[in-house]
């Protein structure tokens, strides 16, 4: 009799482990979703000084003219009242230089 009840209890205890390592809410979902979580904590992160950096860029915007200005000349090619604009663009064939490879 006490055999029965030791094979018994031994097959609770296998049963029980096995639904704790494999079963539903067992460790190996519980280490997916705390990997989940340190993933999703870190694009939060990400994030987070993404939106911070923008916020101080409208914040810019919003009280300094000195940022208004320079988005306007670089974004919209303005220029101020008095000012002179000059564009230099870059000739896509080689200078000579009066060189002509010693003929």
């Amino acid at each position: 009799m006490l055999r029965y009840v030791a094979l018994i209890l031994l097959i609770v205890l296998i049963a029980l482990e096995v639904k704790l390592w494999a079963g539903q809410g067992g460790m190996a979902e519980v280490w997916r979703l705390e990997k989940a979580v340190a993933e999703q904590k870190a694009q939060n992160e990400r994030l987070k000084s993404r939106n911070d950096a923008l916020a101080a860029e409208v914040e810019n915007l919003k009280t300094g003219d000195e940022a208004v200005e320079e988005r306007a000349r670089s974004e919209l090619g303005l220029i101020k009242p008095g000012e002179t604009f000059y564009q230099v663009v870059e000739s896509t064939q080689p200078a000579n230089r009066g060189n002509d490879g010693g003929r």
